[in-house]
């Protein structure tokens, strides 16, 4: 039960913060959701979204015992994986240094959320 409601909350912070992150960076930049429909596009980041809050708190729920009080190194982990992968899509084609600069300060805003909601929910 704990594991369920923990990965629903992380959920939350991994699919609103974007919204919220991306919604302020474009009224600023001009940035423009991708592709024709958002509705496609907001489903298709739910089921991604999805898929990372159930690795976020099942690798801290198996791992928990030798990260103890670290959670923010885990974060930090996570973070800079995301950043990395933030990079090298700017590096490609179709996706802009805006939405790598969008989405790196989405993630330093939701990833240290979600460590504070996996360490109190599911605490050492």
């Amino acid at each position: 039960m704990r594991f369920a409601l923990t990965t629903s909350l992380v959920f939350l912070a991994l699919f609103v913060v974007p919204i919220i992150s991306y919604g302020i960076f474009s009224r600023f930049t001009g940035l423009q959701p991708p592709g024709d429909d958002p509705t496609a596009f907001l489903a298709g980041v739910a089921v991604s979204k999805i898929g990372t809050a159930i690795a976020f708190t099942g690798i801290w729920l198996v791992g928990r015992e030798a990260l103890g009080p670290q959670w923010a190194l885990y974060v930090l982990l996570w973070w800079g994986m995301f950043v990395l992968g933030e990079v090298g899509q700017a590096l490609g084609p179709d996706y802009s240094w805006q939405e790598a600069i969008a989405g790196i300060l989405s993630e330093t805003i939701y990833l240290p959320l979600s460590g504070l909601i996996v360490a109190r929910l599911l605490p050492v």
